[in-house]
C-alpha cells in the first residue's frame, strides 16, 4: 500500500511538472495569446547576470524564438547570400545545432521596421513550419527536428511595399496561413504532413495586413479570429467559412488580437490609418466603417472604445492579465485598462515598443526597442517590478518556456534564467 500511495504521489508531482512546464510552440505562444501557464520565471536580469546563455546569431530577423523539448527554433535573413533559413539551437546550452536554407532569392522591398525573417515559426513537437516571401511567392514549408525537409509549397501570391511576415498557425491537422495582401488576398490552410491545400479562403478586400488568427471556443463553437482586409471577421478553421464579419474600423492592422475570459471580451487594436482599441462581443457582424459618427446605441457588438494614440498600438500585440488589459503605443506608451469597462487605470512611457507583449504568473514583460524589459504587476496603480536592460536592441517578442525566458536581439538569442552563464558555440 505504502508502494502504490509513493507510485501515485510521484505520478502526481510530475503531472504537476508537467503542467507547470510549457514549450513555446509558436507565434505568442501556447495558446497564442502571449501568456505562460508558468510560475517560476525570472524577473530580473542585465547583460551579465541570470543569462544561462547567448547564442549570436547569423543573418537578421524580427522572429520570436520557439522552444519544443530540448530544442530552441527561430529563422534568419542571411543578406549576403540571400538566403532565408531555419535555425535550430541547442536549449540547454545554446549552441547551433543545424541551419538550413528554406529559400534563396533577392531580398525582398520592405518596411524599415521589418526584416525577411519577421514570421516566427510553428511546431507540433514533430515537424516545423516555416513561412517566407519568395519574390512575390509565398512559401510555406516543413522540417523535421533533424533539419531534413518534408515538404514546401508555394499557395499564393504575397505583394507589399512593406514586405512579408505571416507567422503560420496550427490547428488539428492543419498549417493556417493569412495572405492579406495587396492583391488577392486569401487565408488558406494546408496539410501538416503534405503541404496539400485543404481550405482557401478568400478575403474581399486587397489590403495589407500582417495579424496572426487566434482560435478560441467561443458561443459554441471554434472560431478563428483576426482583424486585417479592413474587416474583423471569425472562421471555421477546419472549413475556411466564415462564422461572422465586421467591416472596420480602420484600413491596415499588424497586432492580434486577444481575448479575456472573465470580461468575455475580444480586444482589437490597430492602426492605421485611423487609430482604433475596442473591446468587443464575438457574436460578431455589423459594420464599424463610420464607427466614429455612430450612435454607441447602434453598435451593439462594441464594449467599448478608445481613439486616442497613445493608447492603441500598430505593431505590438497587447495582452490580457485577470481583470485588466494592457497594450503599449509603437512611441512607447504603456497603458493599463479594466478589461470589462475599458476604464483607463494608467499610462506610463516606458520605451518605443515593437515586440509584444507577455505574461507569466501575473506579471507582464513589456520588451522595448532599446533591449530594456519592463516588468509590470498589473492593476489599479503603475508597479514596476523590475528594469532589465540586455544592453541590445530588440524587435522579436520573447519566449517562456520551462521556467526560462528568450529574447532575440539584433544580434544574440539570449536564454534568461536557470543556470549559470555560458558563451554558446558560435
Amino acid at each position: 500500500m505504502k508502494s502504490i500511495l509513493s507510485i501515485a504521489l510521484l505520478l502526481s508531482l510530475n503531472l504537476a511538472t508537467v503542467i507547470r512546464a510549457e514549450d513555446w510552440p509558436g507565434w505568442r505562444g501556447a495558446r497564442g495569446d502571449g501568456s505562460s501557464s508558468e510560475k517560476n520565471v525570472p524577473i530580473k536580469w542585465n547583460a551579465t547576470e541570470n543569462i544561462t546563455w547567448k547564442a549570436e546569431l547569423p543573418g537578421l530577423g524580427h522572429a520570436s524564438p520557439i522552444v519544443s523539448g530540448d530544442r530552441v527554433f527561430t529563422v534568419s535573413a542571411i543578406p549576403e547570400t540571400e538566403a532565408r533559413a531555419l535555425i535550430c539551437l541547442d536549449r540547454k546550452i545554446g549552441k547551433i545545432l543545424w541551419q538550413q536554407t528554406v529559400v534563396t532569392s533577392p531580398l525582398e522591398k520592405k518596411h524599415k521596421l521589418n526584416s525577411q525573417a519577421s514570421s516566427t515559426p510553428a511546431t507540433d513537437g514533430k515537424l516545423i513550419y516555416v513561412t517566407f516571401l519568395d519574390v512575390q511567392d509565398m512559401v510555406v514549408a516543413a522540417y523535421d527536428f533533424s533539419g531534413k525537409q518534408q515538404w514546401l509549397v508555394r499557395p499564393g501570391q504575397f505583394k507589399s511595399v512593406h514586405g512579408f511576415c505571416s507567422s503560420p498557425v496550427l490547428h488539428n491537422d492543419k498549417v493556417i496561413v493569412n495572405g492579406d495582401h495587396d492583391g488577392d488576398s486569401y487565408i488558406v490552410a494546408l496539410d501538416k504532413l503534405t503541404g496539400k491545400t485543404l481550405w482557401k479562403t478568400p478575403r474581399a478586400n486587397k489590403t495589407r495586413s500582417y495579424c496572426i488568427p487566434i482560435i478560441l471556443q467561443l458561443s459554441g463553437r471554434t472560431q478563428m479570429i483576426l482583424s486585417g482586409d479592413k474587416s474583423i471577421a471569425s472562421y471555421n478553421p477546419d472549413t475556411g467559412k466564415p462564422h461572422w464579419y465586421i467591416k472596420g474600423p480602420t484600413e491596415q492592422f499588424v497586432a492580434s488580437l486577444v481575448y479575456n475570459p472573465k470580461a468575455d471580451l475580444l480586444f482589437m487594436t490597430g492602426g492605421f490609418p485611423q487609430h482604433h482599441l475596442l473591446g468587443l462581443r464575438h457574436n460578431g457582424k455589423g459594420d464599424l466603417g463610420n464607427i466614429m459618427h455612430v450612435p454607441k446605441a447602434e453598435l451593439p457588438q462594441v464594449a467599448w472604445h478608445h481613439t486616442k494614440a497613445s493608447m492603441v498600438s500598430y505593431v505590438p500585440s497587447p495582452i490580457s492579465e485577470g481583470d485588466y488589459f494592457l497594450i503599449v503605443s509603437d512611441n512607447g506608451m504603456a497603458n493599463c485598462l479594466a478589461a470589462a469597462t475599458g476604464e483607463l487605470a494608467w499610462q506610463e512611457k516606458i520605451g518605443s515598443h515593437h515586440a509584444s507583449l507577455v505574461s507569466a504568473n501575473g506579471l507582464v514583460y513589456f520588451v522595448a526597442d532599446n533591449g530594456v524589459t519592463t516588468v509590470v504587476k498589473p492593476g489599479p496603480k503603475f508597479e514596476v517590478v523590475a528594469k532589465n536592460e540586455l544592453g541590445e536592441g530588440c524587435f522579436a517578442s520573447p519566449a517562456i518556456s520551462n521556467g526560462q525566458i528568450f529574447i532575440r536581439g539584433d544580434r544574440y538569442l539570449y536564454c534568461i534564467g536557470g543556470g549559470k552563464q555560458t558563451a554558446a558555440s558560435r
